[in-house]
């Protein structure tokens, strides 16, 4: 007998949450609305946000 196990939702949250004055969160850089849709999101495009945006608004920080 096989059983299937839903694979858990990868998230880039770190626990540091507050939205900074560009509505971003320090933490994740993640904007509100893409925090609130976080579970509703497909795979592809939580990929999207975690593989290429997250990283490329964390770059502009630095």
């Amino acid at each position: 007998m096989h059983i299937d196990f839903p694979q858990p939702v990868l998230s880039p949250c770190i626990g540091i949450c507050h939205l900074d004055d560009a509505g971003l969160c320090v933490g994740c850089f993640r904007s509100g609305d893409e925090i609130a849709r976080w579970l509703g999101m497909t795979r592809a495009e939580r990929a999207n946000l975690m593989d290429v945006v997250l990283p490329q608004r964390e770059a502009q920080r630095a």
